[in-house]
């Protein structure tokens, strides 16, 4: 096994106390540095329930060590799978269907610091991501890219990473390029979206070790990249997206862009729900789309392949059906 990698390889964090937030204070450290470490945001309950709901899902799946506590996240290396994987699918969409998941996201202490970040009109994106890593599996690690590439929309958007449990470095908690937001998008391999990081534009590397209770919030512009997960544990952590709702947002960012058929929607994530609270909480909201919906129907038509052709129409066909007009 590799030797984990140590704080001298990066620059410790910047970072903030969760006693000490004002916005003066975000807005100045974000647009500086592109990003925000907040120390004990979360109350560690509020995440461990959710990290039980996850590890129980995981070990059914047979992803845990069956002789461990599920808590302990001590991975069956037998089962190693990810993202193109359909074990893996088959897990994801129960975790995503989980109603803590979602409800995560609208924590009221996670809502305060992004109001203060982004201001009153703050849209919660609806579609959060688990982060489910296996341990010494390289070819799942997510390398440098910036989320920009990949949400669209007004660029003035933000994701923060919560990991479920503490999360030293041999876990492979997330690293950050310093400054990197000032150079807008930068030069991206097509097919991947990943940034080169030996010559992505910025600051320094930093990164460190995240507690349970805290969280990463950077700009979509940041270069940002995991870390190779070296222990015997499997790696829980969520990503979630904010921004102002009186800014452009991708419509694909409500919808199942990528279901041809059908077989995921909010109905089925929302079936095991207790509270209608949080569901379809944006139609509430008065979103302005970019594509429009007339965009949408001309790229339908126009886009330079027959798969994106399908997916501007299968968003279009979606976003009709739940928000009309």
């Amino acid at each position: 096994m590799r030797s984990p990698p140590t704080l001298s390889d990066v620059k410790p964090f910047r970072e903030i106390r969760a006693s000490d937030l004002n916005a003066h204070s975000l807005i100045q450290e974000m647009d500086s540095y592109g990003y925000l470490l907040i120390r004990g945001l979360l109350p560690n309950r509020d995440l461990d329930r959710l990290l039980g709901e996850i590890t129980q899902i995981a070990f059914a799946a047979g992803w845990l060590l069956s002789d461990q506590n599920p808590l302990e996240r001590m991975a069956d290396v037998s089962a190693t799978c990810g993202d193109s994987d359909p074990s893996f699918k088959s897990v994801y969409e129960k975790v995503f269907r989980l109603e803590a998941f979602h409800r995560l996201a609208h924590h009221p202490f996670l809502q305060r610091a992004m109001s203060q970040l982004v201001g009153p009109q703050l849209l919660i994106h609806p579609k959060p991501i688990a982060r489910l890593m296996f341990p010494n599996c390289d070819r799942f690690v997510v390398h440098a890219h910036q989320d920009h590439q990949a949400i669209g929309g007004d660029p003035e958007s933000f994701t923060a990473w919560i990991p479920l449990h503490d999360c030293p470095m041999e876990l492979g908690p997330l690293k950050i390029l310093e400054a990197s937001h000032r150079y807008g998008l930068q030069i991206a391999d097509p097919q991947t979206g990943c940034v080169a990081e030996d010559s992505a534009r910025g600051g320094a590397w930093v990164g460190g070790r995240i507690n349970a209770g805290d969280v990463v919030i950077f700009h979509s512009l940041t270069v940002h990249s995991g870390s190779p997960n070296i222990s015997r544990q499997v790696r829980i952590s969520m990503d979630c997206r904010f921004q102002d709702y009186g800014k452009a947002l991708n419509p694909s960012t409500l919808v199942f862009a990528g279901s041809s058929n059908g077989e995921k929607s909010w109905e089925e994530t929302y079936a095991g729900w207790h509270s209608g609270e949080l569901q379809y909480y944006w139609k509430r909201m008065p979103l302005r789309f970019k594509p429009s919906k007339a965009e949408l129907a001309q790229l339908a038509q126009t886009a330079d392949s027959e798969r994106m052709r399908s997916r501007y129409a299968r968003i279009l066909s979606q976003i009709e059906a739940e928000i009309p007009g």
